[in-house]
């Protein structure tokens, strides 16, 4: 893996820089340079040894390869000999397939290193910390510290893992998502606390890798957030792969004297414990801000009572030139999320009109069949007293998923009663993280269903089944 320079010299006698990132995730990066395209000069400030962040490196990136090369496992072990493909037994090679994912960070890794470059951006190594308007402090890993003068700032430390109390992670037996993408081997039983994303992406990894998954989630359901219906059909479809769900129930301690983990389960109520056994336990509950050792105390920065760093409209913080964007502010903690207000940030910091549609922002969950959804669930808009009408329509009845025996989920779109403007579109199925994008698009230029239901789509694809359900929505469905 490539690693930044330790020797940042060169940057002691630098003249004062437009902008300085501080972090070099997709928001951080990606907010540096659309301000290099403005011909700004730009610094970008990293703690680690390599850029990206925690989505390049720990995140998104790693579990999209081993998702992908679990499902394969599982494909090639159960799914070719019903195509007339016949193959012996697939032998897994963990080594194999870790340094699989490592070849997929460090080309991502590269391709930043390579844009930094491009833009001619400085890239500073060391833990970046706020002194005031205009001044960051950076320490580098041989403790020298250095003071670099700049017009503007951008927070964009990201998130870290929300830990559970009492509950020590050592990424060895006890681990977080960072040490679950780096088993030494499947664990027979895996105990997952939490359900959302990250543990069950994680968990159908290492399922399908053979391991026995249990996922104890403190409330009555999985994915919250999600479209209940959504959710209760994708619990169902885990359920039948293997998964085991303890819902409305909390992990409060984790014996780890013997060979095995031995974890206390009891009601979210209250009510008697029982024990569960696992060889390994992922914590997977959230994450939180990261802003340890910015000196935003210090230096006078507001955070709001979940430790994010408070933001106007504008991604200003309450201090002169200083601007955050990404999971370190509200909003859902996605890398897209993150990189649209790091280019609404630096076009507003370029005097243009940056903005970012929240309304708008696609969510995914990389399992099989994958889920995704972009705007309004049933339950904001009963909630928001909006009147709605639903298309729905099954990939049972989908000419492409029945030929490929991939029939599991449906499409669900949510729409406006008075104007029939989309207001929501929740899907379950494969590739479904592919095809929520035109629903997006639709959204984003004020699209009815009738819009996309007049859409040609072409045939025989999946996406056949968005048309339908925006049919569907004027009870004029064809193919069902």
């Amino acid at each position: 893996m490539a690693k930044l320079p330790d020797d940042n010299t060169r940057f002691e006698t630098m003249a004062t820089y437009d902008l300085i990132v501080i972090g070099t995730g997709p928001g951080g990066y990606v907010c540096a340079i659309r301000a290099a395209q403005f011909g700004m000069k730009v610094a970008v400030v990293e703690k680690n040894p390599t850029l990206g962040g925690t989505c390049l490196n720990v995140g998104c990136m790693p579990s999209k390869a081993l998702l992908h090369a679990s499902e394969m496992f599982e494909e090639a072990g159960h799914s070719f000999a019903k195509m007339g493909i016949g193959v012996s037994a697939p032998r897994l090679d963990l080594a194999a397939m870790m340094n699989f994912k490592q070849q997929g960070i460090d080309g991502n890794v590269k391709g930043v290193e390579f844009l930094m470059k491009k833009n001619k951006i400085d890239v500073i190594s060391g833990t970046g910390r706020i002194l005031g308007a205009g001044k960051v402090e950076v320490t580098g890993n041989d403790g020298k510290k250095q003071t670099l003068e700049t017009k503007n700032i951008v927070i964009a430390t990201g998130s870290d893992v929300a830990k559970l109390k009492d509950i020590e992670i050592d990424e060895k037996r006890i681990v977080s998502s960072t040490g679950a993408l780096s088993l030494a081997k499947v664990p027979g039983k895996l105990l997952i606390v939490g359900a959302g994303v990250i543990g069950l992406e994680l968990g159908s990894v290492w399922h399908r890798l053979g391991a026995q998954v249990t996922v104890v989630e403190f409330l009555d359901r999985i994915l919250p957030g999600m479209d209940g219906e959504v959710a209760k059909q994708f619990q169902r479809m885990l359920e039948k792969q293997g998964f085991a769900f303890k819902l409305g129930a909390k992990v409060t301690g984790v014996d780890t004297s013997g060979k095995t983990l031995t974890a206390k389960v009891e009601p979210a109520a209250g009510g008697a414990a029982e024990t569960i056994e696992a060889d390994v336990v992922l914590v997977a509950i959230g994450r939180t801000p990261y802003t340890d050792g910015l000196g935003l105390k210090e230096a006078g920065v507001a955070l709001d009572d979940r430790g994010r760093v408070e933001i106007d409209a504008h991604f200003a913080t309450n201090v002169k030139g200083v601007y955050a964007i990404g999971d370190v502010v509200a909003g859902p903690m996605l890398a897209h999320k993150a990189e649209d207000e790091g280019v609404a940030c630096a076009e507003i910091l370029a005097g243009q009109a940056g903005h970012v549609n929240y309304d708008v922002i696609p969510g995914v969950i990389y399992t099989t069949p994958e889920v995704s959804s972009v705007g309004k669930t049933e339950e904001e808009l009963k909630q928001a007293g909006t009147a709605y009408t639903v298309g729905k329509f099954p990939f049972t009845a989908n000419g492409r998923s029945k030929v490929n025996q991939t029939t599991d989920g449906f499409v669900k779109i949510l729409a406006d009663a008075k104007t029939d403007r989309v207001l929501g579109v929740h899907i379950i199925g494969r590739e479904a993280g592919e095809m929520i994008h035109e629903a997006c698009v639709l959204m984003e230029f004020g699209g009815s269903a009738e819009d996309l239901a007049r859409t040609c789509h072409a045939h025989p694809t999946r996406s056949e089944a968005i048309k339908e359900a925006a049919l569907a929505v004027g009870k004029r469905a064809i193919h069902m």
